[in-house]
């Protein structure tokens, strides 16, 4: 997951503003639901280039963000010069000793928290920096089939692709780790957290909200992915330049059968959860 995150950070970042303007309403529930105030400490887990964090430090919070890309924590803290950032897998990392200080209020994290190898693991080690009755707030993806972010114009390269990109197994660490709701509450009690709230929230996905069909901003993100990494690094020289130019042109070919309302849009379903650190 290091070397993943690692590879996909110059794309998340090169189009940092279009991935906040698409997650813009998950940014909005999570802010919404973490309710921060004036001099709450507050961790960010997976902060990615620190969309969180300055929503955080907006409200008036002490914010720390980790993440295991050092590109992605590089651009949080010049997102957030105010924040503290540690590179590193919050699964096994001792958060207390890297970012020194009282027990955080908050824990909050935008698709960050589905890559672990033992998630009741990175919950119990979270958990333990937080102080009692202090609260968690995350939004994570829910099931592939539920969500054309995953596949729309994406599956043309990976059908290109030899072998062809496996779906994960179930609870696999990836995007859609935590999809089941039943195992995602039984993985947050097993590692300490109680009062858990677990809601669906759904939205659009809009990649044509400035005004454009949202084609080649799509074609952006799908490019930043790790599909769009691999096609890049097998068939771009397989193709040559004529062929790989031709392969997008099929892309965006696809991209546009499926136009909603003159744009690229779909829905994407995810989950928002809450949950206590209990006291004592």
């Amino acid at each position: 997951m290091r070397l993943t995150w690692g590879d996909n950070a110059s794309g998340w970042v090169a189009n940092e503003a279009l991935f906040d303007a698409l997650f813009a309403p998950v940014t909005a529930a999570i802010s919404r639901a973490a309710a921060v105030r004036p001099g709450q400490r507050l961790l960010d887990v997976g902060c990615g280039s620190g969309t969180l964090l300055a929503a955080g430090a907006g409200a008036g919070a002490s914010v720390v963000g980790v993440d295991i890309s050092p590109g992605m924590a590089e651009a949080a803290r010049r997102r957030v010069p105010v924040a503290t950032v540690v590179v590193g897998d919050a699964q096994v990392l001792d958060l207390g000793g890297e970012a020194p200080g009282p027990p955080f209020d908050l824990v909050v994290s935008r698709f960050g928290v589905m890559f672990f190898e033992d998630p009741t693991a990175a919950f119990a080690n979270i958990r333990r920096v937080v102080a009692p009755h202090g609260r968690l707030v995350f939004a994570c993806w829910r099931g592939r089939e539920e969500n054309p972010m995953f596949s729309l114009g994406s599956s043309v390269l990976a059908g290109r692709l030899v072998p062809p990109p496996a779906d994960p197994a179930p609870g696999e660490p990836g995007p859609t780790a935590l999809a089941d709701a039943d195992r995602l509450a039984g993985v947050l009690g097993a590692a300490g957290w109680s009062g858990i709230v677990i809601n669906a929230l759904d939205f659009e996905c809009d990649y044509g909200a400035d005004g454009t069909d949202g084609v080649e901003e799509r074609l952006a993100t799908i490019l930043s992915t790790s599909t769009g990494r691999s096609a890049r690094q097998q068939l771009q020289p397989a193709l040559g330049p004529q062929g790989w130019s031709a392969l997008l042109d099929e892309v965006r070919a696809e991209l546009r059968r499926h136009l909603v309302r003159g744009a690229v849009r779909f829905p994407a379903a995810t989950w928002l959860v809450t949950a206590t650190n209990p006291a004592g």
